[in-house]
């Protein structure tokens, strides 16, 4: 009886991990697995060579070296020897995380590993998170009072915008233990990091602390919390289809219709912002200024100036539809043209070629003699369009233009002896266009 009860374990682990490469992974594909060192990791790694003659893959490893432990050097020489044992390749990579870091050591280690996760060049990233760790996301995404998409906490196959690889996670449904019974039964050996015993952490609180407490209290405690997760992430895909079917409707490419969206109740509003968001690959805003936005859009004056920011991107309503678009640059100088063929123009975030031509653009001895700058605009340019005509203000071109707001501080500008000889979108000064038949240079925005 003792040694049936111990291969359960064992089977349990094999077969998830089997379970989850018939389903998800196409044969030969290339995996590389996320190695720290650590019994979850450790496990996987052992599984999977015990599965390439099953199914068939090219396999991989990779480890972040953060050097935030005294230890961190031994982990990543414990990764290369078993690595080696293996004949797997393992790439380390080295990265510099500071202690002061605004967004804290964790979500800086975090975001270092998924800045060299996202460009690997692989069809699949594997991880080791099991379903302790499930249950552990779930209970700090409802701390935090997010809604269904973060009480999913992970989805065991996910694609991520900006990404190379897919993220696989085919032990999301083993529990801690049986990780470790496999590991004992193998005899395989693990570092351990030191960090996670340190409570100052949340999850490491929720480890060492909460989740035994509710294990004590609650039996299968952990299992039910990753259950919930998953009937969230059921939830989640719901409101996406419903958010799709109002979508047809109401966004059209960048643009989401803000009459559409105010005929809307505020949940299913609130929903489809959301969803548009998600579309353009932001990161989710908090949830107050996610309403402010909401808000905005569709409770303002039809004239209103409404800009929200949203974390790195700002929402903006014009003419009737809400666009996100990046924050306003901060002034920056303007770059001296010397005769360059292009030229790369840091406030506009944009390169100006400046095309050779004969009878049109402006007047390249003008130019050639002259002090060329490019920049984007300061406030009280003015533009001769016509010859013979006004000096008009660039703030009413750009409005006749329907040039849109967001665009109007990274518009390339063009002086030559500091008078304004090009706006992109607009037009060129009458007074330095070039005759018939002479040498001119035409500027515009490169694709």
């Amino acid at each position: 009886m003792a040694a049936s009860r111990k291969l359960l374990p064992n089977k349990v682990v094999i077969a998830a991990v089997a379970d989850a490469l018939a389903r998800h992974v196409p044969p030969h594909a290339r995996l590389v697995l996320g190695l720290s060192g650590g019994l979850d990791s450790v496990v996987l790694l052992h599984v999977l060579l015990a599965l390439r003659d099953q199914h068939p893959f090219e396999l991989q490893a990779v480890h972040v070296h953060h050097g935030l432990s005294p230890h961190a050097d031994d982990w990543a020489d414990f990764c290369a020897r078993l690595c080696a044992s293996h004949a797997v390749e393992l790439s380390i990579h080295r990265v510099r995380i500071a202690r002061d870091d605004a967004a804290g050591i964790e979500a800086a280690a975090r975001r270092e590993r998924q800045r060299i996760f996202a460009a690997l060049d692989a069809d699949f990233l594997l991880t080791a998170h099991q379903r302790d760790d499930q249950a552990e996301t779930f209970l700090l995404q409802g701390l935090r009072g997010a809604g269904p998409k973060g009480l999913a906490a992970m989805a065991e196959l996910q694609s991520r915008s900006g990404w190379r690889p897919a993220q696989l996670r085919p032990l999301l449904g083993v529990a801690r233990a049986a990780l470790q019974d496999y590991a004992q039964s193998h005899g395989l050996d693990w570092v351990d990091d030191e960090s996670n015993r340190d409570i100052r952490y949340r999850r490491n609180a929720l480890r060492q602390q909460v989740m035994p407490l509710l294990a004590a209290h609650f039996p299968g405690s952990g299992a039910t919390l990753a259950r919930a997760a998953a009937l969230q992430a059921d939830a989640a895909n719901l409101l996406d289809d419903l958010a799709r079917l109002d979508a047809r409707e109401a966004i059209a490419a960048d643009r989401l219709d803000c009459v559409a969206l105010g005929r809307l109740s505020t949940p299913r509003a609130r929903n489809l912002l959301r969803y548009f968001i998600e579309q353009h690959g932001q990161p989710m805003p908090s949830a107050r200024r996610l309403d402010e936005a909401l808000h905005q859009l569709r409770d303002a004056q039809a004239d209103a100036r409404v800009r929200v920011r949203l974390g790195a991107v700002e929402v903006w309503r014009f003419r009737g539809g809400a666009y996100l678009a990046p924050l306003a640059p901060d002034t920056v100088q303007p770059v001296v043209w010397q005769g360059e063929a292009s030229l790369w123009v840091p406030a506009a975030g944009v390169c100006v070629q400046m095309e050779a031509v004969t009878g049109a653009g402006l007047k390249r001895d003008a130019l050639t003699a002259g002090e060329v700058t490019l920049g984007v605009r300061q406030g009280g340019e003015r533009l001769r369009l016509h010859a013979g005509g006004p000096h008009r203000s660039l703030k009413n071109l750009l409005q006749e233009h329907a040039i849109p707001p967001w665009h109007r501080d990274r518009l390339p500008l063009l002086w030559c002896n500091g008078r304004l000889a090009w706006a992109a979108g607009i037009g060129l000064d009458a007074d330095l266009l070039a005759l018939p038949g002479e040498p001119g240079l035409l500027p515009r925005v490169a694709d």
